[in-house]
């Protein structure tokens, strides 16, 4: 069994919830339609019917991953020689707005940032979880070259939002050779604090140019607990990384993150995990992490510990849209995570399905910090592209598209019991927004579904292993 998806789609296969308008939320909350600051009454329409009205004051930040900035794209009537990064294959529609065969033109990019600059959401904080350089082969990139794209994204972040506090995390392609993050300084290391000193405290930047990784309080007045943003160098955990190859711990990373969560536990303080590469299995691709399995053991029982300080992790690198729910050793939801897609739109040739660009939007309460919601926005890059315009629009609202109450571990585990049921309409649109509505005709069945239910609920080996085999048992 393996997981791989099939072309021909059912007719009428949901691709956004019922009743979730495209319409832009212009800072309003989704429910009540009153700022984010205000008392909002929310009732919601759960899996076990209507669950009763709360009060919450929310706040909201956004996260935007794997811009791939390709400097290359240009449209010329040699569809080979569009972008460096279709390694000379034919682009297949190319338009101002880029290519699914290419990475991101600078258009694509800057049009990402208008959109979430023009919509006026009033935000606390954004996470940018890496990977700005382009796929291309190593040859056609340098140390230098990265370095100068990192610090253009970086700038025109700070362009777009001079004001807005931002949480970067390094991405495996956010090096030079790509993959080979280092476990001590390095240039890149050193070049990139430099970008990232308007955001980060000299603490931060510090710890940052010795191992690629940090931590950072979020002060704010409106709530009257700590968060706390660890920034972790997963990249280090990546199976392609050579460097790290047979180091226990590589930049002493697992020792210094055990230390800070054992320190917000004693301080009752709230933690966001942020990083690239994600734990847990790939949804894509049966047996495999993301990381090496090794490392993955070890950062799901230090996750599991601190399970009751962690409010919530969020990661990108597969470009797809994704969540995973981490389960205790008796079963039980214990942390919520999420894979945010790509801005880019790139796929390699062989490759069946890609993504539209997407970002996304957050919203939690303001005095523990868990989320409460996501607004998942796209952009349909072959509308744009035939239009010659950006309009990026509104894919789903996770509570509101899956019928849950927020996305709280309990919420997202009864969320991915009901996608795990056999012809699962909440799967069907899952899958469609896994892929950030790029083809409706998409359908993932059998070893695909097993192989995404699997990797949504089972993050260590042994019972990922076991669901594959229930799986494979079953169907």
């Amino acid at each position: 069994m393996g997981c791989n998806l099939g072309s021909q789609g059912r007719p009428g296969a949901p691709t956004v919830a019922d009743g979730v308008s495209p319409a832009l939320p212009w800072a309003r909350c989704p429910h009540c339609k009153q700022s984010r600051w205000l008392l909002c009454c929310k009732q919601t329409h759960g899996l076990r019917g209507v669950i009763p009205c709360t009060v919450v004051y929310t706040g909201q930040f956004w996260h935007v991953s794997d811009l791939h900035l390709d400097p290359t794209y240009h449209i010329t009537p040699d569809r080979t020689k569009v972008c460096s990064s279709s390694k000379g294959a034919n682009a297949t529609d190319p338009g101002p707005f880029g290519d699914f065969l290419c990475d991101s033109p600078y258009e694509l990019i800057l049009s990402a940032f208008a959109f979430m600059k023009d919509s006026k959401q009033q935000v606390s904080f954004m996470i940018w979880t890496g990977d700005s350089p382009p796929h291309v082969p190593v040859k056609e990139l340098s140390t230098k070259l990265v370095i100068s794209i990192i610090g253009n994204m970086s700038s025109t972040i700070r362009n777009f939002f001079p004001d807005l506090q931002v949480f970067p995390a390094l991405g495996n392609h956010d090096y030079w050779p790509q993959d080979q993050l280092p476990v001590t300084t390095s240039e890149v290391y050193n070049a990139v604090a430099d970008f990232w000193k308007p955001w980060l405290t000299d603490e931060a930047i510090n710890t940052f140019r010795k191992g690629g990784f940090y931590t950072q309080l979020f002060e704010s007045s409106d709530s009257s607990q700590s968060l706390r943003i660890i920034s972790l160098n997963t990249n280090l955990y990546y199976g392609p990384n050579s460097v790290t190859v047979n180091i226990t711990d590589p930049a002493d990373q697992f020792a210094w993150l055990e230390g800070i969560l054992e320190t917000s536990s004693q301080k009752k303080e709230k933690v966001y995990i942020i990083g690239h590469v994600p734990i847990g299995y790939l949804p894509y691709a049966r047996n495999t992490t993301a990381i090496r399995e090794h490392y993955n053991e070890r950062l799901v029982k230090i996750f599991r510990k601190y399970s009751n300080v962690i409010a919530g992790q969020f990661f990108g690198h597969t470009h797809r849209d994704s969540i995973m729910v981490l389960l205790d050793e008796e079963e039980k939801p214990v942390n919520s995570l999420f894979v945010a897609p790509a801005v880019t739109p790139v796929k390699n040739v062989w490759q069946l399905e890609s993504n539209n660009p997407g970002v996304r939007l957050y919203q939690y309460d303001l005095l523990d910090y868990s989320l409460l919601d996501l607004w998942q926005f796209y952009l349909d890059l072959r509308d744009a592209n035939k239009k010659n315009e950006s309009n990026w629009k509104l894919e789903y609202i996770l509570t509101e598209a899956y019928g849950i109450e927020d996305l709280k571990p309990k919420s997202l585990y009864e969320m991915a019991k009901q996608l795990s049921l056999p012809h699962s309409i909440l799967f069907e649109r899952y899958y469609s927004n896994f892929i950030v509505s790029y083809d409706k005709t998409l359908v993932c069945e059998e070893g695909c579904k097993a192989c995404q239910i699997c990797a949504i609920q089972y993050l260590d080996y042994s019972s990922y292993t076991d669901c594959i085999n229930r799986e494979a048992t079953w169907r």
